[in-house]
This record gives structure tokens, C-alpha cells and sequence, in this order.
């Protein structure tokens, strides 16, 4: 399954108006639970900071990829926020996070959970893919570019 499946241009916000790791959460959460995709804002929210004190989802080089799997989630959903100050996520690197996917779905399908954090951080891993985000001036720019970065990558699998 590509991201673009999944990551709707509505649910990408630039920029980010929250300061904190558990704002930028919420905001990020209003876009999904928007769309009815999930129904408890408070119970997903909840649960991703949890998940958080877990171990963070700042993955490093200013990027952070919250997530939970919740039963009250009827469809995978992903939401995608910039931060062009970036924000303290407590990252594995220390740095501040400026690139916040939010991932959440059914609990019932952790594979698909897995398939979905892996192609968030394989595509995220490319310098030019986060160069690009960083510095899109509106979710369909920044759609087009994942777009674009997603259907190279699966270019590349298929050869």
C-alpha cells in the first residue's frame, strides 16, 4: 500500500501552529478525526502518548512518527504536519522535530501498521524528500511530493 493512499491532502497541515509535542498531536489528530476515520479524539490521543512514553517516535534527523493502533479506529489514517521552528519531540538525536507523521489505525492489522511506519521511514529517510517538505507552502505541494518521491520508489522496486 503506497502513502498516498492513505495521507489525504486534507489532513496535512503547513504550517504547524502548536509548540509542544503533545499540541502538535492534537492538532494533527483534529485533522484525522475530522474525516470520521476515528471516532474518540481524547482515547487515540491517550493512547499515542502513551505509546510515546514508551520510547519516542522521534526518529532523528528532525523527524517524529507518533502512532497507536486503537479498536475505535475503523481505517488507517495519516496526518502530516510541518514545523518550520520544529519543535521538542525528545528526540533519539537531540534535535528539534520540524516533520511530524501521525499514523493511527485498527488494532486488528498490525502488519498493515508495520507496512505503513516502514514506508513513512523509508521515504522519510531521504534528504531530499525532507528538504522538499520543509519547504512546501501548501499540502497539495507537499502531496505532489510524496507523490512523486513514492512513485519513484516503486519505480525502483518493480525494475
Amino acid at each position: 500500500m503506497r502513502l498516498i493512499e492513505v495521507l489525504k491532502p486534507q489532513n496535512i497541515k503547513i504550517p504547524l501552529k502548536s509548540n509542544t509535542q503533545e499540541t502538535v498531536i492534537r492538532e494533527l489528530l483534529s485533522l484525522i478525526c475530522s474525516d470520521k476515520t476515528a471516532q474518540d479524539v481524547d482515547e487515540i490521543y491517550n493512547a499515542v502518548i502513551e505509546r510515546e512514553k514508551i520510547m519516542t517516535t522521534g526518529v532523528g534527523r528532525g523527524v517524529a512518527i507518533p502512532h497507536c493502533k486503537k479498536k475505535n479506529c475503523h481505517e488507517f489514517a495519516i496526518a502530516l504536519g510541518i514545523h518550520p521552528a520544529g519543535i521538542d519531540f525528545k528526540s533519539i538525536d537531540n534535535q528539534p522535530v520540524k516533520i511530524i507523521f501521525l499514523l493511527v489505525g485498527p488494532e486488528d492489522n498490525p502488519g498493515m501498521h508495520i507496512r505503513l511506519l516502514s514506508r513513512i521511514s523509508r521515504l522519510i529517510a531521504k534528504e531530499s524528500l525532507r528538504e522538499s517538505l520543509l519547504k512546501a507552502k501548501s499540502a497539495e505541494e507537499a502531496f505532489q511530493q510524496i507523490k512523486e518521491d513514492e512513485e519513484k520508489s516503486f519505480e525502483n522496486l518493480s525494475q
